[in-house]
């Protein structure tokens, strides 16, 4: 949506207004005229752009004497600072209006229909001519396997598709495309704010078309089909550089793409505004001003553990230290930092690069991921001998980190003179602005998160108000939620815990020790971000749901709100 202004647009009511009727025909409207106003709400109150003219939005409404679709209307004329015009239209117009919304149908019906021509005319005129291959042709190229392949042709129609495709994935601020072909089509579909949505499902026979236009993009073979196969490519989108990562996977029904979108705009974060509180933000600092030491950030796939790790990187003293990077793949560029992509295909992991890196002369040096057993004991080693090591492990939460490393072959006596500190990270879901709404806090939750910090000594324990805040629909946001934001929990070595790891490790004295010196975990973080306004208190319920998931002790706390905040939003307008 277009930028707000300051002015604001003031539109009459409907009884000292006569709205002129409007016949749409065959016209389309534009995917900028259509993102003026959200899909969920056109539907709900009948109403949806169709022109920008002169700096007024028009609008086509089913029954322009709805007051509650005027009020909808002025809301986001004041948020928007764009006055509107209202014209009346027929059901059937709406209608029309309302299929261009779904997805990417508006701007890909079109293509998908010249292409499905152009296919249909190229397979007439084979089958009128029937002439033998000729071996001569350009057109044709052949595989490994000496067979003659036809040379599919990138036809305009396919590029429009994929282009599409790849704009409306960040309007829409997606992290990740899935093309997926199934029996009935191929399913396009975004990963927005961490969840998938089905976008548009495209006509089975554009598969292949589309496959081989992303493959030439991310200069990837085309003639193989049966094995996975990464690439990536660069685009200029709105004037904003992209990087795509491209991953295609074989299927029974054809090859299925994933593109991760990395966009060079945004970069990373900095330290103080990736969501963690004032302690762990002191925490993390003094970590890293630490002259050697390894400092990990665990988490599953998708929570936010490469941004965390250029966010350290960004707080560096990149002037007169040595810093390098291994990475896979490199997401984002960081000026002063000699970066590294890894290629396990030719030879060159995480672990030959580690080896090569300490070659380097390095002070800092930032590991993309320990996967293994060599990797870990490299980092320890690098560590050990000067040098300050970030990097990423895959543990359910900070305390795992320790018994995970030693099940990879790192010896106990080890861990605590080189580890300086652990950190489990997940995201939790924001406000969209202007969507928060104040709710009491039930005395069910309230017990549950007293009976949390029982084991927190009394310095530490937070206070838990009367009151929490829950998201409501707009016509601007129908769920009430835009963004992440990321929870933590932070355990520094200290000489209570080194005791602990030394006598033989037991994950719940280690955890014991930690809370006993005031560890919050990542619930906690998630509860008081709640209390500060800054997420949904019923995002502490899913993220309790997503821990017990993944084998992490926790308390349920926040379902009954949780419930009733569904409740409430499915009654709010």
């Amino acid at each position: 949506m277009p930028a707000t202004s300051t002015s604001t647009a003031v539109v009459l009511p409907p009884s000292e207004i006569s709205a002129p009727s409007r016949v749409l025909g065959d016209s389309k409207v534009s995917y900028d005229v259509l993102k003026y106003i959200p899909e969920e709400s056109a539907a709900h109150y009948q109403l949806a752009p169709l022109a920008v003219k002169d700096g007024v939005l028009e609008i086509g409404m089913v029954d322009p004497d709805d007051i509650r679709g005027f009020d909808a209307l002025n809301f986001i004329a004041r948020n928007t600072g764009m006055p509107f015009k209202v014209f009346q239209i027929s059901k059937d117009d709406f209608d029309r209006v309302l299929k261009m919304y779904r997805g990417l149908g508006g701007e890909v019906d079109r293509a998908v229909t010249d292409l499905q021509v152009e296919t249909a005319q190229q397979n007439m005129q084979a089958d009128k001519e029937f002439a033998p291959i000729d071996l001569d042709d350009v057109s044709l190229i052949r595989n490994e396997s000496g067979e003659t392949v036809k040379n599919i042709q990138e036809d305009a129609p396919t590029i429009k598709i994929v282009s599409t495709i790849l704009r409306y994935a960040i309007d829409g601020k997606a992290s990740d495309i899935h093309i997926e072909p199934q029996t009935s089509g191929v399913r396009v579909r975004y990963r927005v704010d961490g969840d998938l949505h089905t976008s548009v499902v495209l006509p089975q026979n554009t598969h292949r078309a589309l496959v081989a236009r992303i493959k030439v993009l991310a200069s990837i073979r085309l003639d193989e089909q049966r094995k996975p196969q990464d690439g990536r490519f660069s685009a200029t989108i709105d004037g904003r550089p992209i990087d795509f990562r491209v991953s295609t996977f074989p299927s029974y029904n054809g090859e299925k793409i994933v593109i991760r979108i990395l966009d060079r705009n945004l970069g990373f974060i900095s330290l103080d505004k990736i969501g963690l509180s004032e302690r762990n933000l002191q925490s993390l600092r003094k970590g890293i001003q630490r002259p050697h030491g390894l400092i990990l950030i665990s988490g599953p796939t998708g929570s936010g553990k490469s941004t965390t790790l250029y966010s350290m990187l960004a707080e560096m003293d990149r002037e007169h230290k040595n810093v390098l990077s291994l990475e896979d793949p490199i997401e984002y560029y960081v000026e002063g930092v000699t970066q590294s992509q890894v290629r396990p295909e030719i030879g060159y992991s995480f672990a030959t690069g580690l080896r090569t890196t300490l070659r380097q002369d390095p002070d800092i040096i930032m590991v993309g991921e320990i996967r293994d057993a060599e990797t870990a004991k490299l980092a320890i080693q690098a560590a050990l001998t000067g040098h300050l090591v970030f990097s990423t492990l895959h543990t359910n939460d900070a305390v795992g980190t320790i018994p995970r490393l030693i099940d990879m072959g790192v010896e106990p006596y080890l861990i605590p003179p080189v580890l300086i500190a652990s950190v489990a990270q997940r995201l939790v879901r924001t406000f969209s602005p202007g969507s928060e709404k104040e709710v009491e806090l039930s005395a069910s939750d309230r017990k549950a998160i007293e009976a949390q910090q029982d084991s927190l000594p009394e310095q530490y324990r937070f206070k838990v108000p009367d009151k929490v805040w829950e998201p409501i629909r707009t016509p601007t946001s129908p769920t009430g939620l835009r963004g992440r934001m990321a929870v933590f929990e932070i355990l520094e070595m200290s000489s209570k815990l080194e005791k602990i790891i030394l006598e033989g490790h037991v994950e719940s004295q280690l955890w014991k020790a930690a809370r006993e010196e005031g560890m919050l975990t990542m619930q906690e973080d998630a509860m008081m971000k709640a209390f500060a306004k800054l997420v949904p208190f019923s995002e502490v319920s899913t993220l309790s749901s997503l821990l017990l998931a993944d084998g992490v002790e926790v308390k349920e706390v926040g379902k009954a709100d949780s419930e009733d905040a569904v409740n409430d939003k499915e009654k709010t307008v």
